[in-house]
């Protein structure tokens, strides 16, 4: 059984959150053996305490959100896939607002902040989750879907579907190794089209989305240039291995059409229910 994984040093990062719009500095610590990924709210006056976990999701509308002691945080999904792909078991999330830093809008830099603060080994095993059955959750009636499959190692195959004809269907498969990950998923930025963009403002949304870190399309083409012709599939492979690190560390193949944050963070949920 392989041992649990913290971070050696302390490493930070600055920036503003892609729907609040807000100034944030964020900063991993390493973290005691059994302590899990927690989030602090440094302002806050209690710096209160949000676990990673994935009965602590309480909204999933374009980004994942987070719930305890009466704060939350959202858009987290991009720093649990970095820790995902790193088997990073515990570690302490301080940070100054509600949303970590967009940065470029994917995994890359917090994948490499991982790797700048060092990995080590701990005292104890991993709390391995071992599926022996298939978790699948469904929505619009079978037409989206996504399940967990008992495999030995992580893989992800996805299917993303898109009526726009610019996107259409795009489908990826992968096994996730952490150089897989780092070539081929963490470069993958979120999406949006412009049609939405200013509905989603006027919701408060988006808010520090910019074309440095959002993929940008429109019915004539993309307004910027993509790290892959597929990279919004890539970027929902990014997003279910960051959600599903909710339920904990475990193997298995994830296998999803269509699906989003809701239908990721329900089948977390299931899984976590069955091994806590």
């Amino acid at each position: 059984m392989p041992k649990q994984r913290t971070i050696r040093n302390n490493v930070s990062c600055v920036g503003v959150g892609l729907h609040s719009g807000k100034n944030v500095r964020l900063e991993l610590k390493p973290a005691a053996v059994d302590s899990g990924i927690i989030f602090l709210r440094t302002d806050l006056p209690t710096c209160p305490a949000i676990h990673a976990t994935a009965a602590n999701v309480t909204a999933t509308l374009r980004a994942t959100t987070l719930e305890e002691n009466g704060a939350k945080v959202f858009t987290i999904e991009h720093l649990m896939s970095a820790l995902n792909a790193w088997r990073i078991d515990n570690c302490t999330i301080e940070i100054s607002a509600e949303e970590p830093p967009v940065l470029n809008g994917n995994s890359i830099e917090f994948f490499r902040m991982i790797r700048a603060a060092g990995i080590v080994e701990q005292s104890a095993e991993r709390k391995l989750i071992r599926l022996d059955k298939i978790y699948r959750v469904d929505g619009d009636e079978g037409k989206r879907f996504v399940m967990a499959l008992p495999y030995d190692g992580l893989r992800v195959s996805f299917v993303s579907v898109n009526p726009h004809p610019l996107i259409g269907i795009q489908y990826a498969d992968f096994e996730i190794t952490e150089d897989i990950y780092e070539r081929e998923i963490a470069p993958a930025r979120t999406i949006a089209y412009e049609r939405e963009i200013d509905a989603l403002r006027a919701m408060g949304l988006g808010l520090g989305g910019t074309l440095e870190n959002v993929i940008v399309y429109n019915d004539d083409g993309w307004l910027n240039a993509l790290n892959y012709p597929d990279e919004l599939v890539r970027h929902k492979i990014l997003d279910v291995i960051g959600d599903l690190r909710l339920a904990g560390i475990f193997n298995c193949h994830i296998v999803a059409a269509a699906s989003g944050h809701a239908l990721n963070t329900q089948l977390a949920k299931k899984i976590y229910a069955d091994f806590n």
